[in-house]
């Protein structure tokens, strides 16, 4: 199962969303692979702790073999081990902005796709992390996965592009990849108390669209967990916020 994270707004809790349920993903058995595709590295850091040039070159590596026609290593991949059982990374870093008008230059677009097939063979479950825009990383994810699952965080910016999200998604599907699922709208950073987000989230289920029944509140725990650089799975087992992490994974799962 290969499962995309993706929505275009940034700070919507992607990275958090995408490393907490592949951590869960692994604490429960499965052989998990969370693939790092933004250049800004937010989910590589929060699951091994390096940054800057401690972080291996990563999926940034696998591009560039791509582009020469000479590497002999062409379409592997390094995969980092984190400090947990069954959770590995495939690492991204900064140089992914310089590669990305190479490989749209040279239609490199359904490399990834070929990848994830290898790598099947080791993952019972992949995550993608993309970056906050429909760009060639995200764009070669969507037609690499299975599912998408989409962010939302209750803001009225969120929901006037949301539609436009899911319209580019579906047209995405019918041209590359008919098998990819959107499974849900996942509400983070939900604030049950105040009015504005449950009027949100109520427009939005009475419109059809596909909200998920979880909700992910708001807490400083998740600070806590970026700045430990620890998925709260880990840290905080019996948290709150970390059994909704539980039980929206084991929806997906379902």
């Amino acid at each position: 199962m290969r499962r995309v994270v993706f929505n275009q707004k940034g700070g919507v809790g992607k990275s958090s969303i995408a490393c907490n349920l592949a951590a869960v993903s692994a604490s429960q058995g499965y052989r998990t692979l969370l693939i790092d595709l933004d250049a800004q590295a937010n989910s590589t850091h929060y699951l091994t702790g390096l940054t800057g040039e401690d972080i291996p070159m990563g999926i940034a590596d696998f591009f560039k073999q791509t582009l020469s026609a000479t590497a002999f290593r062409k379409g592997k991949v390094d995969i980092y081990e984190t400090p947990y059982d069954n959770l590995h990374v495939v690492t991204a870093t900064a140089e992914l902005a310089d590669l990305q008008p190479k490989l749209e230059a040279k239609h490199k677009i359904n490399k990834l796709r070929k990848l994830l097939d290898d790598l099947g063979e080791d993952y019972e479950r992949i995550y993608l992390d993309t970056p906050p825009a429909l760009n060639f990383y995200t764009v070669s994810a969507l037609i690499a996965a299975d599912r998408c699952l989409i962010p939302f965080d209750c803001d009225s910016f969120s929901r006037n592009a949301l539609y436009g999200l899911l319209a580019e998604i579906e047209e995405l599907k019918e041209d590359h990849n008919e098998g990819l699922e959107v499974e849900g709208i996942v509400v983070n950073q939900f604030q049950p108390r105040a009015s504005l987000p449950q009027q949100l989230l109520d427009e939005l289920l009475e419109e059809g669209l596909p909200v998920l029944p979880v909700n992910l509140m708001m807490s400083v725990k998740m600070r806590e967990s970026h700045q430990a650089c620890k998925p709260l799975i880990f840290l905080e087992p019996r948290h709150k916020l970390t059994q909704q992490f539980v039980e929206l994974h084991d929806l997906l799962e379902s």
